[in-house]
């Protein structure tokens, strides 16, 4: 059985979880969140916790299994504290401002990048060269920093570049050069 899958979520006060069908809502604090899981997946609500079991032992159950009880989970953490990536822009002259909701990015291109946030996102700009993706839904602020990172991936001779703030950036030597 799913190591994952077993382990029953325990709901933090204030987070209230509505059971449809396969349709899974949270609420919580800082929003709602709602979610499809698969037919052969049961989600059921016992006092402040939610089980997630399945009907049966073959492999497609067995990968639902886990899956869905990390969607659920992830929910829950939405709702109540929020998830967040931070980016950093490494180079001479790279930076980032808000311009109203826009994140507006100058990394060497000849014009400045422009990012609108999606429904749910919220860019903050603590320093120039750092940027904050904050949301309640956790595909979708991962999602958002991995479309801003691909606008310029840091690059392995110099470093320059978006990166994640915890990221390493293997170097290369480049061209030996001289005798």
């Amino acid at each position: 059985m799913s190591r994952i899958g077993r382990k029953p979520i325990s709901l933090p006060a204030g987070v209230k979880v509505t059971i449809d069908g396969n349709m899974v809502t949270v609420q919580g604090s800082k929003g709602t969140l709602a979610q499809m899981i698969p037919d052969e997946i049961a989600v059921t609500q016992e006092d402040n916790q939610i089980l997630v079991q399945r009907a049966g032992d073959d492999k497609k159950r067995r990968a639902y299994h886990g899956l869905s009880r990390a969607l659920i989970a992830n929910m829950v953490e939405g709702v109540t504290n929020g998830f967040e990536k931070k980016l950093e822009l490494v180079g001479v002259g790279y930076r980032a401002q808000m311009q109203g909701k826009k994140l507006v990015i100058n990394i060497g291109f000849s014009h400045p990048v422009e990012v609108d946030a999606p429904e749910g996102i919220e860019f903050e700009v603590p320093a120039p060269t750092k940027i904050t993706i904050k949301g309640i839904n956790k595909q979708l602020v991962g999602n958002t920093a991995a479309h801003i990172r691909a606008i310029r991936k840091p690059e392995p001779y110099k470093g320059k570049g978006i990166k994640y703030e915890n990221e390493v950036v293997r170097r290369k030597a480049g061209k030996a050069g001289g005798k």
